[in-house]
């Protein structure tokens, strides 16, 4: 089964706003990982490096609210009113494969599905239409191991 999830782009506001989306909402972080903790946060401008890379929101039973700060220096630009993806979750990669060849289908895209350093199978596309989707299928994590552990092959 597909999950759809609402992603949000901000021009640095993403920890202030979900500060305040939890104050309305309730639930809580799953996430709230700042570029400077990833492997390529050392390459970033140092006023860009305290910037939200992920966060993630728990709203209710199904929903998950996620958002990034989107960086100038890797060239994206936050338009208000247009500043958000779908994010689909499937169940595996075959799945993730189809649904991004047929929305990819006339469409651009932006990142190859391809395994990451946060664990997951992942892809960004524009279609057709200029909907902007995300497609993840997160790979299953052993008992005991973690998903940088399951990246770099590591068994525990």
């Amino acid at each position: 089964m597909v999950t759809v999830q609402p992603y949000l782009n901000f021009k640095g506001t993403t920890e202030a706003a979900f500060t305040f989306y939890k104050s309305v909402f309730g639930g809580e972080f799953i996430a709230m990982q700042r570029f400077k903790d990833t492997p390529e946060g050392a390459r970033l401008p140092a006023h860009e490096q305290d910037k939200i890379m992920h966060a993630a929101l728990a709203i209710g039973k199904n929903t998950v609210l996620m958002a990034t700060d989107a960086l100038e220096s890797a060239g994206h630009q936050v338009q208000e009113g247009t500043n958000f993806h779908l994010s689909l979750q499937v169940e595996s990669e075959q799945e993730a494969d189809a649904l991004f060849a047929a929305l990819a289908e006339g469409g651009k895209v932006n990142m190859p599905l391809q395994s990451t350093f946060w664990g997951d199978y992942f892809g960004m596309l524009q279609d057709r239409f200029g909907i902007q989707w995300m497609i993840s299928y997160t790979y299953p994590v052993a008992v005991g191991q973690t998903a940088s552990d399951q990246q770099a092959g590591t068994v525990v």
